[in-house]
Order: C-alpha cells, then structure tokens, then sequence
C-alpha cells in the first residue's frame, strides 16, 4: 500500500526497492537464517537449542520491524464521495473485475511468474538432496551462503536497476526484456541437473544470473500491479491485485513437489522452462500504457 503513496513519478523507482527486499526478505529466510543456526549447531551440538535461539532471533527482528513500519509508513488518502454515499464492499469488490480488459490483466498477473513459482519451491531442495538422488548434495551452510550473499547482491542490482529504467523510459520499453530477464536464468537449473557438477561455483553462478534476472524482471511486474489499481478505489483495487499476485504463486508453488517426483530433478526443470511460455504470451499481449511509469521531466 505504501507504494501508491508514493507520487507517480516516483513510484516505479521505487518498485524496483519494493521488490528487492520483498525477495530479499524471503532469501533472509531460506539463506542467512540458515546459515546462522547451522553455525550455532556447531557451537552448541545441539540443533534443537540452536534452532531455538534462531527463531527468537528472528521473533525480536520481527517485533522490532514491526514498529518501524507501523511509525514510518506513509497513510494513503484518497478521494472519496461522503459517507453516506460511500459504495458497499460489493461494489468496490466488482468494479475490479469491469476494468478495462481486466481478462488479459488478470492473465498476465496469474502467469508471468508460472515458472518461476514452482521453480522457487524446489530450488533448494535440489541443491540439499543427495547426488544420488539428483541433487546437487550441497551442504546447508553452502546453500545459504549462495541465497545470502551474491543471491542477496545480485537482487539488489538486479531491482534497483528495473526501477531506474522503468522510471526513465516507462514500462513498454522493458516490459518483454524484464519478461525474458525474469524467465530465461531457469535454463541453467537444467544445465546443473544435467551434468551434477560437483563444483559449488557452478551452483553459486547460475542461482546469481537467477536472482538477478527475477531483480530485474520483477519490477515490471509491479509497475504493472500500480497500473492496474488505478481508480478511485486505488487502495482496494491493489490489494486485490496483490492478492491474484499471491494466488499465480501459491497454486502452482503447490504442484511443484507432486511435479518433481514425478518426473525427476532434470524433468522438473525441462517443465519448469515449458512452463515461461505463457509469460511470454501474456507480457506481450496485456494492455497498458506504454509511458506508464515514466518519470515526469521537470
């Protein structure tokens, strides 16, 4: 919500700062919380005890961020008619759904990341799994540094950059190229399927190439979102499309493991890269102003 707070010309700059640490936070979670409680097993011989004082670690952090955004974050005041002729919940609800081609919106928001959505799920366990099961047989302190240091560094560049293009030309300049850019990194999780290269090198570069492309691609995405809220009911009309944002992740993140098994580590993957066609289809064909997002020139 704090995005459509912010003034246009400002706002797909910082979408680009939005998505980063949106990623950012979730590799916090799957790397660098890793990473120190694997160092506490260490220290204490006991995981139990060491998962233990991570999580309170992480219950104070959280806390902690908690009342830095509940003081920090900017409120969203909007037009609106008086109060006794404000629409019902049902009205707000379905105007949504009469946006102007909202079919080829909503489209676009359930599938330009239909690959990446099951490939995030399985990322991990393919390089924790043993060789012998297809895997990479990477340990969980090697895992978590790739997530938690060049994964981190390459998202950072890969976000802020997606801003400042966006904000400079608008999105139909980089809405295709932040397509592919988000997309086509999935090739090399077939590549270390494939081959099993015993090196961690390999694994650390193409998880980089991976974090930077979804830095970078994922921007348009959510200047796109911004878009699609526009109207009167900006603040609910995002959240509903965050919403779709959150379902076009989960539903196939759910498949993801049934997928894996089914057709093994170098099956999944294939899949996975089939699976970016229809993002392809859909960034190409949704409807929006190319200039949207461009910053105003003073």
């Amino acid at each position: 919500m704090y995005l459509i707070a912010l003034k246009p010309n400002k706002q797909s700059f910082f979408v680009g700062m939005r998505s980063t640490f949106y990623r950012v936070g979730m590799i916090t979670g799957q790397g660098l919380i890793v990473v120190i409680a694997g160092n506490l097993e260490q220290k204490f011989g006991d995981p139990a005890q060491a998962w233990s004082w991570t999580m309170i670690g992480v219950g104070a952090l959280m806390l902690t961020l908690t009342g830095v955004n509940y003081l920090s974050t900017p409120k969203v005041i909007e037009a609106r008619v008086a109060k006794e002729d404000q629409p019902s919940f049902g009205k707000v609800f379905s105007s949504f759904f009469t946006k102007k081609n909202i079919g080829l919106s909503l489209g676009f928001v359930l599938l330009y990341r239909l690959g990446e959505s099951q490939l995030v799920k399985m990322a991990s366990p393919f390089f924790l799994d043993s060789r012998e099961a297809g895997g990479l047989g990477l340990s969980t302190t090697e895992v978590g540094f790739i997530y938690g240091t060049l994964g981190v560094i390459a998202l950072l560049a890969g976000g802020i950059l997606g801003g400042i293009l966006i904000s400079r030309d608008g999105l139909g300049k980089w809405m295709m190229p932040m397509a592919f850019a988000i997309n086509a990194p999935n090739i090399g999780y077939i590549f270390l399927s494939w081959h099993q290269p015993e090196s961690v090198v390999f694994a650390t570069t193409v998880v980089f190439i991976e974090q930077l492309g979804y830095g970078f691609g994922f921007a348009a995405f959510m200047v796109f979102l911004i878009f699609l809220a526009e109207g009167i009911f900006k603040t609910a009309h995002y959240a509903l499309a965050t919403g779709f944002m959150a379902m076009g992740m989960m539903l196939p993140g759910m498949l993801s493991g049934y997928m894996q098994q089914w057709l093994g580590y170098p099956g999944f993957f294939l899949w996975v890269v089939i699976a970016t066609i229809p993002g392809f289809v859909m960034a190409y064909s949704v409807k929006y102003p190319r200039e949207f997002g461009k910053k105003a020139e003073s």
